[in-house]
């Protein structure tokens, strides 16, 4: 066993394919292929399950993934303790962000990283919550970005708190509003269909609780369910209801958005937004940097 095969079964398991392993280490398909054969054999086992054009790893894969992340991660930790990793970072940081994280915060984080190390390269998935949570705990990416806390063993760095802030239409009701008060309660809206986000978003998950604590749960009008940020604010723009937003978001919109915000009088409602990762998983020597990168940020 070297780390040429092993270094090939974790790409095969990250890009779920050995042309896509293949393609983003400069080898041949070929090349990957018997790397994988000779680790199988070695070890006894089918670690991959070749379907069609997509490839999962078996109950044997899954076990050894976890260990060779370690060992690949380990060995590098080695060579920089050792000096040898040299002056400049290099390499590639696999990362995993929820919607309002992924489109709002990690972007200039990358941007900024990137500045003081140009060598390092970027892979970002987005997706909700629990699939960050799911992805970093199954070590397909290192470092995640999520604006919920789950109690699920994962190493959690809270960056930054922020409100929550209530959409609408730019109807006469809500300019009218909005001309006298840029604050508004939610008993104001307990008539108006809400168009909700996805069940794995952190935002909805956490103005649910809001509202069952508050013994308000009858606030809850969905009009439509939609997955993504920027279909939510098309939604409101149109007419179709209301909506909560992070105050990022709306920040970003710089008031050109076609709609009106308000802030919310209730001031529980507000999001966290973290950094995770595995903390049973050995980081690699860039994902390191880039973690202390991110925390140094925050604590600006």
């Amino acid at each position: 066993m070297d780390f040429k095969q092993i270094e090939a079964f974790v790409n095969v398991i990250k890009y779920k394919s050995f042309s896509k392993a293949a393609e983003a280490t400069f080898l041949t398909q070929p090349t990957i292929s018997t790397h994988i054969s000779s680790l199988e054999k070695e070890l006894g086992v089918t670690l991959i399950d070749r379907l069609g054009k997509e490839s999962r790893p078996t109950k044997q894969g899954r076990a050894f993934y976890n260990y060779a992340i370690n060992l690949i991660n380990t060995r590098e930790r080695a060579i920089n303790a050792m000096g040898n990793f040299g002056k400049e970072i290099s390499g590639q940081i696999d990362l995993r962000a929820s919607s309002v994280p992924g489109q709002y915060i990690v972007p200039k984080l990358l941007a900024d990283f990137h500045k003081e190390y140009p060598e390092v390269t970027f892979r970002l998935e987005q997706s909700d919550s629990e699939q960050v949570w799911n992805d970093i705990l199954d070590n397909m990416g290192e470092i995640g970005f999520t604006g919920e806390y789950q109690n699920n063993g994962l190493k959690y760095e809270l960056l930054f708190k922020e409100p929550s802030v209530l959409i609408t239409p730019k109807n006469e009701k809500f300019t009218r509003l909005r001309e006298k008060t840029d604050t508004i309660s939610l008993k104001y809206i307990i008539d108006e269909p809400l168009v909700w986000r996805e069940e794995g978003s952190a935002t909805r998950r956490a103005f649910e609780e809001k509202l069952r604590q508050a013994g308000r749960t009858s606030m809850i009008k969905a009009v439509a369910t939609v997955n993504g940020i920027e279909a939510v604010k098309q939604c409101v723009a149109a007419g179709l209801g209301v909506s909560l937003l992070s105050q990022v978001v709306v920040e970003s919109d710089k008031g050109n958005g076609d709609y009106i915000s308000f802030r919310l009088e209730e001031t529980e409602l507000e999001r966290e937004f973290y950094m995770v990762y595995n903390k049973n998983t050995t980081l690699s020597p860039v994902a390191l940097k880039f973690k202390e990168f991110v925390l140094e940020k925050f604590g600006e």
